[in-house]
């Protein structure tokens, strides 16, 4: 029954006016009206929509594989999907993020869109479920329990795909900057404490090589992901399904989405387990606590510029004050750590929603996947930010970094083989308190000739990019003059 502005639709508890350009129905008006919390629909994760539709398109073929739905039906389904798929119809896909019910609300709102998209295209009118219902046809034998942990699967590897692109351009700018500094040479840091000297291009491919070693850890742990629960229906026992279904929606998914899809060995754990999204989620939050060290370091780097370490130039992107004139602040490492924070916030949710499951089922997944889906597209948001507004444009105050080095009490470690480490310890108490050159300490105090001290304080040598070579005796302590 319709009028001109709504049509009826009715499930197990009533009746409902629903409006009548809607593609979703009764199931998913009850979500609204119930999980109108975040404010937030699961359309904001468009993978999440697109993977639903897969998961539909593959059980309709499947479906028709086996025979259970007819071809007509099945094919109009297929189609419909398709449609999502292609972008089309995600703003219908309206419940809200955080919902009860282990995700049953999502997995409805599917079956009620892609169901009335069909119909529409059939020529017939939205809510002739008489012809194809949401339930008998469209979620033929699938369950939400198997739907929305393949579909959370598929979504999270989707967009994953985007944000291991963006780490590792990120990598590969650390690496050239890299390349550009390598003969920059600074003193390096223990504690905040002066320490021994290397290159400003060792401490730049240092960042490179430790996203390079996240890259190929999440790569490792999304492939936990690839094993899915399609056919498993309520339990894991396979209720409702053809015989051969698993097999042949797996089949179908692996064909629509590209991804090497396999069904697990037990569907009774499968279906109640979400450690994988534990260990995916763990490897998100290394990367995103690795990154803030390293901004921390390039904000602690550029700080001053006058009274602070102002060994680089961050790209100045905005005033820093409203009340100091000429101050700019390091507003993108800032906005990179403070993603890094609810990154970390986000897998102790994870965390706790994976222990809270119950029995054969955790009906905590839908705050995973709210979880999962923000944690990757902040942190690619936030990794493609730092590339190209802050790192890309990063330069060296080559004439600061000299001069510390300089004057740093640090390099006398590179001579201790030749003066022994109580002679330099000496040595550089006396730098340290008379602020004088320790080169110059060295060579009164005739322990090593002019010509040798340089040749050992030359930058090659002094970051490690040379090896040290012992050419004359260590003096002991007692023959310091």
């Amino acid at each position: 029954m319709t009028s001109a502005t709504t049509r009826i639709e009715t499930d197990s508890l009533g009746s409902r006016e629903i409006p009548a350009e809607a593609y979703w129905g009764i199931h998913t008006l009850r979500a609204r009206e119930n999980f109108d919390i975040t404010k937030r629909p699961i359309s904001v994760y468009p993978e999440l929509v697109t993977a639903l539709a897969m998961v539909k398109q593959a059980a309709a073929r499947a479906n028709r594989e086996l025979g259970v739905l007819d071809a007509d039906r099945a094919d109009l389904i297929d189609r419909a999907a398709q449609r999502v798929i292609d972008g089309e119809f995600h703003d219908e896909f309206c419940v809200g993020v955080i919902q009860g019910g282990a995700g049953t609300s999502t997995n409805m709102c599917a079956n009620e869109v892609i169901t009335n998209i069909a119909l529409e295209m059939a020529g017939r009118e939205k809510g002739d479920y008489d012809y194809l219902s949401p339930n008998d046809h469209t979620n033929r034998s699938q369950s939400t329990n198997d739907v929305y942990p393949t579909a959370l699967k598929i979504g999270i590897l989707l967009v994953h795909v985007s944000a291991l692109d963006a780490l590792d351009d990120l990598r590969h700018a650390f690496a050239r900057k890299g390349e550009e500094f390598q003969d920059v040479l600074k003193v390096g840091r223990t504690q905040l404490q002066d320490a021994v000297p290397m290159t400003l291009g060792q401490e730049f491919g240092g960042f490179a090589t430790s996203l390079g070693q996240d890259w190929h850890r999440q790569s490792d742990n999304s492939k936990l992901l690839l094993e899915i629960n399609m056919g498993a229906t309520a339990i894991g026992t396979g209720i409702t399904v053809p015989p051969g279904y698993a097999e042949a929606v797996r089949a179908h998914l692996a064909d629509i989405s590209g991804l090497p899809l396999r069904t697990a060995n037990d569907l009774i754990e499968a279906t109640s387990d979400t450690g994988a999204f534990m260990s995916f989620s763990g490897a998100i939050k290394r990367t995103a606590i690795k990154l803030s060290k390293i901004c921390n370091d390039l904000r602690l780097l550029s700080s001053g510029p006058q009274a602070g370490l102002g060994e680089i130039n961050l790209p100045a992107q905005q005033a820093g004050s409203s009340i100091m004139p000429g101050k700019v602040n390091p507003v993108i490492p800032e906005a990179v750590n403070q993603v890094a924070f609810a990154v970390a916030g986000s897998d102790t949710t994870v965390t706790m929603a994976v222990e809270a499951g119950q029995l054969q089922l955790n009906a905590f997944e839908p705050v995973i996947a709210h979880s999962l889906f923000q944690s990757i597209t902040w942190m690619r948001q936030a990794m493609i930010m730092l590339r190209v507004h802050c790192v890309e444009g990063i330069t060296a105050n080559t004439e600061r970094l000299g001069a510390m080095v300089g004057s740093s009490v640090g390099v006398i470690t590179a001579l201790t083989p030749f003066i022994g480490y109580s002679a330099a310890a000496a040595l550089a108490k006396t730098a340290l308190l008379t602020n004088r050159n320790v080169a110059d300490l060295v060579v009164e105090a005739g322990l090593m000739d002019r010509a040798e001290v340089e040749k050992q304080l030359r930058p090659q040598r002094l970051s490690g990019l040379e090896p040290i070579t012992t050419a004359i005796p260590i003096i002991s302590p007692e023959d310091l003059p």
